[in-house]
């Protein structure tokens, strides 16, 4: 989930200022899937787990239906409330990207819904997949991480790989909350690459 804001990004290879998210509603769980999608996942074994999350997520259900239903001049006013100057003309409706919610089963609820981006990995190792949402810059590195040792488990823990990667990542292994010394050169280099200066 996420609420309305603002946000620079390159699109199509320009840079360009984003509004968003709107809410939208398709059967389809790819962009390129059918609209029978979402029929064909109804099982009896998870009927039980998607009507509990309906009875325990009434107000998310009626809040994502309002989004997905607003008009073009409801949308404009939501983005008048973030940037006033803001003229319809200049902007264009996009389809940013596709999420399929999860629902797990829960031994005390029946169901709930799971949050967040849940990586699911062949035993082999031949396969990863990531479920719900998509990692952001904040998440991405950790997510790739947990990929690798995942898939390739004995080359993750030979010196080597190990060596490469506190090249790459030098924080990697120590806990931030109790080694200072590597929270501040982490800090450090983070605000000169981002050119913040010192910030204490």
């Amino acid at each position: 989930m996420s609420v309305p804001h603002l946000d620079t990004r390159y699109w199509k290879g320009r840079p360009a200022l984003l509004f968003g998210p709107y809410a939208g509603f398709t059967t389809k769980y790819l962009k390129q899937g059918s609209v029978l999608d979402l029929f064909r996942s109804v099982k009896l074994h998870n009927i039980g787990p998607m009507l509990a999350v309906a009875r325990d997520n009434f107000d998310l259900t009626r809040y994502l239906i309002r989004q997905a239903t607003q008009s073009p001049a409801q949308r404009l006013e939501a983005l008048l409330s973030y940037m006033p100057q803001a003229r319809d003309e200049d902007w264009d409706l996009a389809v940013a990207g596709q999420r399929v919610q999860i629902i797990k089963r829960d031994a005390q609820r029946t169901g709930r819904l799971q949050f967040g981006t849940e990586i699911v990995t062949a035993a082999d190792g031949t396969l990863a997949a990531l479920l719900g949402a998509s990692p952001g810059a904040s998440t991405a590195a950790s997510t790739m991480l947990k990929v690798i040792s995942d898939c390739f488990p004995e080359r993750a823990k030979s010196p080597e790989f190990q060596h490469n990667l506190k090249a790459v990542v030098p924080s990697h292994g120590s806990d931030l909350t109790q080694d200072f010394k590597v929270l501040n050169r982490v800090r450090e280099r983070a605000n000169s690459v981002l050119g913040l200066g010192k910030v204490s």
